[in-house]
């Protein structure tokens, strides 16, 4: 039986590729974005082999603004039962040295992009019969992060923004749900040049952990999810501290073994 078709952005590594691996494995065809098409098309291949769904592969590069219509142009055949948004990348160093440019695709990858597919896929869903939204986060968005400003203040927007949403649409057929992972075992902190953080040093969950608590949490329709025990008793202390303490806390965690 065909249950429709469930898009991930970033799929090609991590999170983004348990997370098609899960549908895959629940019957629903995919449609995967990422900019490297050839891990895509690895990854499509081994999905298919293993559970029988279709597969398409859609090379994407969400930094450019008019990449969010297109594949929503593109998929307007499909029948998208679920979107992922997954795709985002951090940037590490002292704010008025970081160089602009990077910052303002990163807004674009992480927000802008995100927000625009949200839109366009609940309206879409809402009219069509329902369907789930997953927005992945970060820990990172309940504290201010010194050294990685935009990175954190761009997944505070993406919680603000799935929460508000999720509540504008109860009673729709469609569900948001935002994913808040922790350290997680991934190629992130290589690509944010995070080597030497101090974050590295602690227990780091699986991208297949994470993955799972997630899409747990949206074929729940529930609106929020901290991925691991650990995480959750952590982020309900940061209700309760000064956001300044949390500043300073976040700052000797970003700022590598020179600062």
């Amino acid at each position: 039986m065909f249950k429709g078709s469930a898009l991930i952005t970033g799929a090609s590594s991590g999170i983004g590729a348990e997370l098609a691996r899960l549908c895959a494995a629940d019957g629903y065809a995919l449609i995967l974005v990422a900019r490297r098409s050839d891990r895509l098309e690895q990854l499509a291949a081994r999905l298919t082999a293993a559970h029988g769904v279709t597969a398409r592969c859609l090379a994407c590069d969400l930094a450019d603004p008019y990449a969010p219509r297109a594949l929503f142009e593109q998929t307007s055949g499909d029948s998208v039962k679920i979107l992922i948004n997954n795709a985002g990348f951090g940037l590490r160093g002292s704010y008025t040295e970081t160089d602009w440019d990077a910052e303002a695709r990163l807004m674009q990858v992480n927000m802008i992009a995100l927000a625009h597919l949200t839109k366009l896929f609940a309206a879409r869903m809402r009219s069509t019969g329902g369907g789930r939204i997953l927005n992945v986060a970060s820990t990172a968005a309940f504290v201010p992060g010194p050294f990685m400003a935009m990175y954190y203040a761009s997944k505070a927007f993406v919680m603000s923004l799935s929460l508000a949403v999720a509540n504008e649409l109860q009673g729709t057929g469609v569900s948001v749900t935002v994913l808040c992972p922790g350290v997680t075992q991934t190629e992130f902190f290589d690509a944010a040049g995070l080597q030497d953080s101090a974050l590295l040093h602690g227990p780091a969950m699986t991208a297949a952990a994470v993955a799972g608590e997630g899409y747990r949490a949206m074929l729940a329709g529930k609106a929020e999810v901290i991925a691991g025990a650990r995480n959750r008793w952590a982020m309900l202390s940061t209700r309760l501290a000064p956001r300044s303490l949390l500043a300073r806390i976040a700052r000797k965690l970003n700022s590598g073994k020179s600062a």
